[in-house]
């Protein structure tokens, strides 16, 4: 049974709760994603950021006229992470069993990649291609 760090993505993108909060929306529109993690000046994991959180906080900032604010005003958390050596289907439970579409995976401290539903899906078609 293949393993998270089989399939997730290792390219993280990341924000920092400084970070503004519309130059971190046109990054998860950039690069096609449902979040990412914050992190803080030594990359620790401190929250994730989602699609959601930002249109929350546009629509807060529309009603009452204000900016975008910053991302550590919109993120979440604590976060649920996962570890690389969670199998697959392990894996799937967890994000089927809860509101978020992707998981930060952590090698102690350390952010190892990301897990989507969409890393999942390939994975467990490729599964199925494989087994015939």
């Amino acid at each position: 049974m293949p393993r998270i760090e089989d399939v997730m993505t290792r390219e993280v993108v990341s924000v920092t709760p400084e970070t503004d909060l519309l130059r971190a929306m046109r990054l998860l529109l950039y690069h096609f994603i449902s979040g990412m993690p914050v992190v803080d000046a030594q990359g620790r994991l401190v929250g994730m950021l989602s699609q959601k959180d930002c249109l929350r906080a546009a629509l807060h900032a529309g009603y009452h006229a204000g900016q975008g604010g910053l991302v550590g005003d919109a993120m979440r958390a604590p976060v649920e992470c996962l570890t690389p050596d969670l199998d697959i289907l392990s894996a799937a439970e967890r994000i089927l069993s809860g509101p978020y579409r992707r998981f930060p995976v952590m090698e102690g401290s350390r952010i190892a990649g990301i897990l989507s539903r969409s890393d999942l899906l390939r994975a467990l078609a490729a599964a199925r291609e494989a087994s015939g």
